[in-house]
């Protein structure tokens, strides 16, 4: 997996890698059971089926934890653009990562709920 994501990261610049490094990592701290894998195109972490996705573009970052994910904590991402179940980070401004954090928290608690653990 490491060389996939290898591969994902070497197509954004320095800054944003970093950026997108920062966030698995954090990510990954809440979740350190987790896979991490490469599914429609982005990286993807897997616990007890699909957890959080990310993305990199020029201009922001995608995390995408699903609806349930981003209603959690819809009122502390009213500064950033949303989809349905989807938050863009600009890459001009600092990651949230208790946001974060805190979603990727929930979206583990709600995986191990649907699988009865």
């Amino acid at each position: 997996m490491k060389s996939e994501l290898t591969d994902y990261y070497a197509k954004f610049p320095q800054a944003v890698q970093e950026r997108m490094q920062l966030l698995h990592d954090t990510i990954s701290s809440v979740v350190p059971e987790a896979t991490t894998t490469i599914k429609y195109g982005i990286p993807t972490f897997v616990f007890h089926g699909n957890l959080v996705h990310y993305g990199g573009f020029k201009h922001h970052i995608g995390f995408y934890p699903g609806r349930a994910g981003v209603q959690l904590v819809e009122e502390h991402l009213t500064d950033y653009k949303q989809g349905k179940g989807s938050v863009q980070f600009p890459n001009d401004q600092p990651l949230p990562l208790d946001i974060v954090r805190d979603i990727v928290a929930f979206r583990k608690k709600e995986n191990l709920e649907k699988q009865g653990l």
